[in-house]
């Protein structure tokens, strides 16, 4: 066997027998359990680059190869390719920052990261500019642990390096990240207090959305409480154990009480709210009105509790300032 695999020699090869209780198991399935720091898609991408061997020989239907007990798999890192994503000097707000890590507080109406539509101005572009040499997990989205919506505000957790990328992967998938948001409903929802605990999947006819009407789909679970109500519309705090696309407006939407400024889902409620006072301050709300507001974490390296909060911004303090007062006039 040749002493490399790809073009990367300085990076190590790393070998495993595969053992009884992973026979059967697929290729990419089986490097996830064993390569630290990174993703099942990038290293998806590492096997189509010719990064693995099984037995001595490229796996001939890539990611989905079968495995079977007692083969020889050896896998080395390619070299990262070549990037693409430019840096660029935009105004970041950061809440906490370390050598290991950053949590910013992320501003209405930006991307996360580059895509078809997107390729600037995104959070992305403007962590490639405060992190020099940026590479830590996806290339396509360095450092980027979670998302949030365009629309959302609030915090969200970057990391600097491979191995506090993992880390904190690894936190997020184990349930161990607390995750609340404040958010602002059109209509109430009911009960005042609850859990939703659905299924979560792509809407039949409209890509763009997700619904919890699905025959199958991933598990979505948000707790919530109502904090205050006002005519014809609540303020709420829920705190999510998954992280699914859309999830905390797909469940208050299914509810009967979508997020305010939701154009996606919940514009076609906007003109039956009876108070012409609060259909207007509604109507004139230009994004889903959703704030990531606290969260917290054991810090992957020093193990400290990490407790952080983002104030609401202002758009959502007028909101709920006009709501107040409709409601008491």
């Amino acid at each position: 066997m040749s002493p490399t695999l790809g073009a990367n020699a300085d990076a190590p090869l790393s070998e495993w027998t595969v053992t009884p209780e992973e026979d059967g198991q697929r290729l990419d399935h089986f490097l996830v359990a064993h390569v630290l720091g990174q993703s099942r898609s990038q290293l998806q991408k590492h096997i189509e680059r010719g990064a693995v061997r099984i037995d001595g020989l490229e796996p001939r239907r890539g990611s989905r190869t079968v495995l079977s007990a007692g083969a020889q798999v050896v896998y080395q890192k390619p070299p990262p390719e070549p990037s693409t994503l430019e840096a660029e000097a935009l105004p970041l707000s950061i809440v906490y920052e370390d050598e290991a890590l950053l949590v910013v507080n992320k501003a209405a109406h930006m991307v996360v990261h580059p895509a078809a539509g997107h390729r600037r101005g995104t959070l992305v572009n403007a962590l490639l500019h405060h992190i020099e040499g940026l590479e830590a997990g996806d290339a396509a989205r360095p450092g980027i642990v979670h998302r949030l919506d365009k629309g959302t505000t609030g915090l969200l957790v970057v990391a600097k390096t491979t191995e506090v990328h993992a880390a904190l992967v690894a936190l997020f998938k184990a349930r161990e990240v607390e995750k609340i948001y404040l958010l602002y409903t059109l209509g109430v929802p009911k009960p005042a207090r609850g859990t939703f605990d659905t299924l979560h999947g792509r809407h039949g006819r409209d890509r763009q959305r997700f619904t919890t009407r699905v025959q199958t789909g991933r598990r979505a679970v948000t707790h919530y409480q109502v904090l205050e109500t006002y005519r014809g519309a609540a303020k709420a705090e829920a705190r999510i154990e998954t992280g699914r696309t859309h999830q905390i407006r797909v469940h208050f939407s299914e509810n009967g009480a979508p997020l305010i400024g939701d154009k996606l889902y919940g514009s076609k409620r906007t003109g039956r709210v009876l108070d012409p006072r609060i259909s207007k301050i509604v109507s004139g709300f230009e994004r889903p009105a959703l704030h990531a507001h606290r969260l917290q974490f054991r810090h992957p390296t020093s193990g400290a509790l990490l407790d952080l909060t983002a104030p609401i911004p202002e758009d959502l303090l007028t909101l709920e300032a006009a709501l107040k007062e409709a409601s008491c006039s």
